[in-house]
């Protein structure tokens, strides 16, 4: 009798099947994670609380004797976002900063901070050592980076309501529909792969220098973001979802071709 030994070969789906269960499982494990979250739902409720308690305040500059008023916020969706050509993308006032538009930023965080410490703890040397495509690697990046990403503007979201609710706000809609709001924050969470995909890219450069990915990621989301709010205003339709998504897409797919160059041609140290 014939003793045959057969290996099993693993395709392109079932290692990325793999390393993204890695992947999910580390990250829903990591105390950053739940730190991040947490200060996605605080940080909204601060703010509505804190601005309406301002709003109306007169500060006087005791050199010129000029008064400043503080306003807050008219309403809670005014956290959410500006409705299309109600004000100018370039403005640099409360509302137009103090939104969920922050959460790219602190997506950009979790993506340096995840990535650095998989070359800093020699993870991803040993994971390439074993596996010479590296393309499964920036895809399961890519896609924990969006999941978490999505999750904090989730988590936003729920702590506006959360916020509004407490400082009394009004949740009057107005002109808008909750047709509108919803389609919002699909744009907001499609357009998050554009971001994602430019942090994984600025991350797998830098590798294990933290302080370097951070600073790029956030200087590429400072440069994009007055885009944000042209792409995905409250009065979002199907349209904007769809633009969204699409770009979001070509993004993941062109800037994840460089990454995965870039860790070809590198060195993993």
């Amino acid at each position: 009798m014939e003793n045959t030994m057969k290996f099993e070969h693993k395709t392109f789906g079932k290692k990325l099947k793999t390393m993204l269960a890695v992947d999910f499982r580390r990250m829903f494990k990591s105390p950053i994670f739940y730190i991040m979250i947490g200060v996605a739902l605080v940080i909204p409720a601060l703010i509505l609380v804190m601005t309406t308690m301002m709003d109306g305040t007169v500060s006087v500059d005791p050199t010129t004797g000029a008064e400043t008023v503080m306003e807050g916020f008219d309403n809670v969706w005014q956290s959410i976002g500006s409705v299309s050509g109600e004000s100018s993308e370039m403005s640099m006032d409360l509302t137009s900063m103090c939104n969920i538009n922050m959460m790219y930023f602190l997506a950009a965080v979790l993506i340096c901070i995840f990535i650095a410490d998989d070359f800093r703890s020699g993870y991803a040397k040993n994971l390439f050592t074993v596996r010479a495509n590296k393309a499964d690697y920036v895809i399961s990046k890519t896609l924990i980076g969006f999941v978490g990403g999505a999750a904090m503007l989730i988590a936003y979201f729920v702590g506006t309501m959360l916020g509004g609710a407490i400082s009394g706000l009004p949740f009057a809609l107005g002109a808008l529909t909750v047709g509108n709001i919803v389609m919002c924050m699909l744009a907001k969470v499609f357009l998050m792969l554009v971001f994602v995909a430019i942090f994984v890219l600025v991350s797998v450069a830098t590798k294990q220098k933290l302080w370097a990915s951070i600073i790029g990621s956030l200087g590429a989301s400072m440069l994009l973001f007055t885009m944000i709010p042209m792409m995905t205003p409250l009065n979002s339709s199907i349209m904007n979802v769809m633009m969204c998504l699409i770009g979001g897409v070509l993004f993941s797919i062109g800037l994840g071709a460089v990454s995965k160059m870039i860790l070809s041609k590198t060195s993993l140290v």
